[in-house]
């Protein structure tokens, strides 16, 4: 049980570290991890949003940070961090899952849905009723306990168990006949 644990944690390691390998990735990674903070942010209030950014482009930076502000007095610090750690844990998941699509082909692609519910389950607690009300549960985050913060935290652990799975993309993780990697 202790070697599967290990086995785990070292996938992680490996598929955490793997979009910090080359300045690309760690850029792509980045953009991934702002483009998803920017995305759940905004949609937080989205009525807001849209008007800001119909009336010009340039109120991107100052739509962004007053929400981030109404995030942290609506959710709290937790709320806020869980939102970031989000964030920073999407950009690596999507780095790293097209690592894989890119190292195995089309084959393993498959593999990735597994991502989705980890990205849709997080996302709908950080955008609050702006995605839930679109899918006809603007009741379903103020019933949550802890403002959703468990609800983050458990996309958060798909995503980690995702990563935990995928390992490094460029090498192969499926145990050989002889019992080794």
């Amino acid at each position: 049980m202790n070697d599967i644990v290990d086995a785990h944690v070292s996938r992680f390691v490996e598929a955490f570290g793997y979009p910090f390998t080359s300045t690309r990735r760690t850029v792509a990674t980045l953009a991934f991890a702002v483009t998803t903070y920017a995305l759940l942010i905004l949609s937080s209030f989205p009525t807001y949003s849209i008007q800001m950014l119909t009336s010009d482009l340039a109120y991107l930076d100052d739509a962004v940070l007053a929400l981030t502000a109404n995030t942290f007095e609506s959710i709290g610090a937790v709320g806020l961090g869980l939102t970031v750690v989000y964030a920073v844990v999407t950009g690596v998941a999507l780095t790293t899952a097209i690592g894989r699509i890119r190292h195995a082909g089309g084959v393993s692609a498959r593999g990735l849905s597994s991502v989705l519910p980890g990205l849709l389950a997080s996302g709908c607690a950080s955008c609050g009723a702006g995605l839930l009300g679109t899918l006809g549960f603007v009741g379903a985050l103020s019933t949550l306990p802890f403002d959703g913060n468990l609800l983050r935290l458990a996309g958060l652990v798909l995503l980690v168990a995702y990563l935990s799975r995928l390992g490094d993309p460029r090498y192969c993780a499926i145990p050989s006949g002889a019992g080794g990697e």
